[in-house]
């Protein structure tokens, strides 16, 4: 076998084995305005739940700190949150 030939063979196999499988692009994370209405839908949903849990809670517990805990999250006006318009910066505003 030629040196030439050793060569190409050579590059051949780092060409195969020396370069990992590449790796998946970065992901952009979300602006801030997005972030905010992911959360404030989230708290939306977590309150719905409470309340739902308090409708349900059995009448034994009426006048428990549960109750009163799960009341106090229940009549939090969370659509203040969703109406406040977030600033987009840079002089985007």
């Amino acid at each position: 076998m030629t040196p030439a030939q050793r060569q190409a063979r050579r590059r051949a196999r780092l060409r195969r084995h020396d370069h990992p499988p590449s790796a998946p692009p970065a992901r952009r994370t979300p602006s801030r305005p997005q972030r905010w209405a992911t959360a404030v839908a989230a708290l939306l949903d977590l309150q719905e739940e409470y309340c739902a849990w308090l409708d349900n809670l059995p009448t034994s517990l009426g006048g428990s700190r549960l109750a009163e805990k799960l009341q106090i999250i229940v009549e939090l006006d969370l659509e203040e949150l969703q109406a406040i318009e977030t600033p987009r910066g840079y002089g985007r505003d």
